[in-house]
């Protein structure tokens, strides 16, 4: 008898599969969003950290034309929307993971009004998009702390030799 297939691809979903899945949860949802181009050590630990706040956390992942229109070089992001999607579906901490392609992820954040709004320790409250919209609802905004000396940039940098 062969094993069951094991994947977490159902975990990437159009918006109306998170609108559903967000309807179905029991506790509060954690929302976060991002590029996530060459996942590494500080998104696995800021993802567990977002996903510690509530019953569910879904990742907004930038398209990859949205993550062009984010001025991080020519040639960014290096790993397709689709990839960077799935390998983050594949994490444990990752509920459900959206692809958005406008250039911030306001319209996601009114559509599925997230209890706890998530962004990396590189942001402060006044400049993660929707916070403002979360807290009118009585929904929280939370900044984790980065892991030092570990970001995408840094790690392209020592890639092409130029840090």
């Amino acid at each position: 008898m062969a094993a069951p297939e094991f994947t977490t691809r159902s975990k990437v979903v159009p918006l109306a599969g998170a609108v559903t899945w967000r309807q179905s949860l029991p506790g509060p949802m954690v929302f976060t969003n991002g590029v996530f181009d060459l996942l590494h050590r500080g998104h696995v630990e800021y993802l567990e950290a977002a996903r510690g706040l509530g019953a569910g956390l879904l990742v907004a992942v930038n398209s990859d034309r949205s993550a062009r229109q984010l001025g991080k070089g020519p040639d960014r992001p290096l790993i397709p929307e689709a990839d960077r999607a799935r390998l983050l579906a594949a994490l444990l901490a990752v509920d459900r993971v959206v692809v958005f392609d406008e250039p911030t992820p306001f319209q996601l954040i009114d559509v599925l009004r997230p209890d706890i709004l998530v962004k990396g320790g590189d942001y402060t409250a006044a400049t993660i998009v929707g916070a403002d919209r979360v807290e009118t609802w009585g929904g929280r905004v939370v900044v984790v702390p980065l892991v030092p000396n570990c970001s995408t940039t840094s790690l392209v940098e020592r890639i092409r030799g130029t840090r």
